[in-house]
């Protein structure tokens, strides 16, 4: 899928680039054909407006002399009729015209009824003045206007052979660029899909296997087989908590997270978060301490928060060890608030670290399920904090411990979507 939406990156972006070029050059050369008419045109009405002032010297039509330049570098004659319309002179640039040719031209220069025109088949173009009486022609060749023409086609040619390739050569670079986030955002989906489905495959093969062993003793009592009924009940319940993991993710990818926005104390939310840990650190042998500065308020959705500080507290008393310790520190600095979780043990790997908040994600495969982890938790804590305009990190070595911190701003405050 992904080479497929790359190569239509690179399709449509190579189509508007030579969309962009044909218009360039097609610009270019209407402007510039349009041009050297003009300059052909004008040469005419020059070389009239001369021999008008001051007839240039005679050119002898097959006599082979050879005549001073004309007044531009347009190639250029002169042919003056006398009344009778006849050929009465010829004047100009270096000519070889016979004169079988040279009255052809004129007579269709004159008979064509126009003021001035093209002889396409002799290549000219030609201008007609009366003057007293007596018709002047003017004649031009157009090779010029051909040549010039030719060379800016083949120099357009090759310069967009050449601005294609080095826009190839780019696009190729920029849909790997552009595309990326996609590519990974369509990897992590996919993945996302398979562990959700191999994580809720588990528990219904548990319910499966439940249910056919009471199926399989229909003359049981329930109390007889209430290990399998406790077990099936287990098991949904932890269904049920994946599922509800699941729906929070994907409504906080999608911005519609039923999130309530109001003004709280969130000291006392940190606080009625952490309390049902104490006994909990208690019994895995770790020792919970708080230090929880009073009446921090912000505008947020307290429940979130809530839930926030028992996902870090949940693993930190699960990772602390026996006789580990767990502190819960919430303080003010400056314009933000700052939670943090700390727990002794032993430290998560560097490499590790770096993915603790994707989803499904487990530095200890076979502890996290043995606890019945899904890898879930910290994925949910940074779309908390996210939600809330903040930011979360961890550092973990062997001295300090394992802390994550999470940052909120308390200027901004969010707005109930």
């Amino acid at each position: 899928m992904i080479r497929r939406l790359r190569r239509k990156f690179i399709l449509i972006n190579m189509l508007l680039v030579l969309l962009v070029l044909l218009e360039v050059f097609g610009t270019v050369c209407i402007t510039t054909t349009r041009q050297a008419r003009m300059d052909t045109e004008s040469a005419l009405r020059m070389t009239i407006g001369k021999a008008a002032d001051g007839r240039p010297p005679k050119l002898e039509i097959g006599g082979g002399k050879r005549m001073e330049q004309a007044f531009h570098s347009i190639p250029v004659f002169w042919v003056q009729l006398d009344e009778k319309g006849q050929i009465e002179e010829v004047y100009g640039d270096e000519v070889s015209v016979s004169d079988e040719a040279l009255e052809q031209i004129v007579a269709e220069a004159v008979g064509s009824g126009a003021g001035s025109g093209e002889l396409k088949e002799y290549g000219l173009r030609y201008l007609v003045q009366d003057s007293r009486g007596a018709l002047q022609v003017a004649f031009a060749g157009t090779g010029s206007e051909r040549e010039q023409l030719t060379r800016l086609l083949l120099t357009s040619a090759m310069v967009g052979a050449g601005a294609l390739a080095a826009f190839g050569a780019i696009s190729l670079f920029l849909s790997r660029w552009a595309l990326r986030p996609v590519e990974l955002a369509w990897e992590q989906q996919r993945r996302f899909v398979a562990d959700a489905s191999h994580e809720l495959k588990t528990p219904l093969t548990v319910i499966l296997a439940n249910m056919g062993i009471l199926l399989a003793h229909r003359e049981d009592t329930v109390e007889k087989q209430s290990r399998w009924v406790e077990n099936t009940q287990e098991e949904a319940v932890r269904m049920k908590k994946l599922v509800d993991d699941l729906l929070f993710l994907a409504r906080s990818d999608d911005g519609k997270s039923a999130a309530v926005y109001s003004r709280f104390c969130l000291s006392d939310a940190v606080w009625s978060g952490a309390l049902p840990f104490e006994p909990v650190a208690f019994e895995q042998g770790a020792e919970l301490q708080s230090e929880i500065a009073p009446e921090l308020f912000m505008t947020g959705d307290e429940g979130q928060l809530r839930r926030l500080t028992v996902i870090l507290l949940d693993n930190a008393c699960k990772y602390a060890g026996k006789g580990g310790k767990v502190t819960l520190r919430l303080w003010q600095e400056q314009e933000k608030i700052l939670l943090s979780v700390n727990n002794t043990g032993d430290p998560i790997p560097a490499e590790a670290q770096k993915h603790l908040f994707e989803r499904f994600y487990r530095a200890d495969e076979a502890r996290d399920r043995k606890q019945g982890g899904y890898g879930l938790g910290l994925a949910i804590a940074k779309s908390i904090v996210e939600n809330h305009g903040g930011r979360i990190a961890v550092e973990s070595d062997a001295k300090n411990g394992t802390t994550f911190t999470a940052l909120f701003p308390t200027r901004e405050e969010k707005k109930a979507r």
